[in-house]
């Protein structure tokens, strides 16, 4: 019976430990979505776009705020090397039947760009992020 109630507490444990609360329920969304952080990024306001992303981003909240730090830490160092932010371009949307999508947008500096790319995946609840990433590789979009 002891060895029961801990692993039920565990397991209501871990639960608190992944960061989705929400499910997108449309594509329209998911691109609001993408739109928001992008502009968030662009103002520097990394962490209030990661508050927006973790509501719909199954994964521990603990890797998130790690992301979050280093994100900061490294976007502060891109500004004081390449200059301000000067806005934001979307790049492409690319899709996989109705099941996922990938958008792609470059914020520009005044001496480089970062892409940032969101990946989406439906499951039987609705949208959710899969995957999300920054770098500084745009040059791979001329492929």
């Amino acid at each position: 019976m002891k060895r029961t109630i801990i692993v039920i507490a565990l397991s209501f444990m871990s639960l608190g430990l992944f960061a989705q609360k929400k499910y997108m329920k449309n594509i329209n969304e998911t691109i609001e979505l993408s739109n928001k952080v992008v502009s968030l990024f662009n103002d520097n306001k990394i962490s209030e776009s990661f508050d927006q992303l973790t509501l719909y981003w199954p994964m521990p909240q603990n890797e998130i705020e790690s992301i979050e730090e280093k994100t900061i830490k490294y976007l502060n160092l891109v500004e004081q090397r390449f200059g301000k932010s000067i806005g934001t371009i979307k790049v492409k949307n690319e899709t996989i039947s109705d099941i996922a999508i990938r958008e792609t947008y470059l914020i520009r500096y005044e001496n480089t760009a970062i892409r940032l790319i969101f990946t989406y995946y439906k499951n039987n609840n609705g949208w959710i992020v899969n995957a999300f990433k920054w770098d500084d590789l745009f040059t791979e979009e001329f492929k």
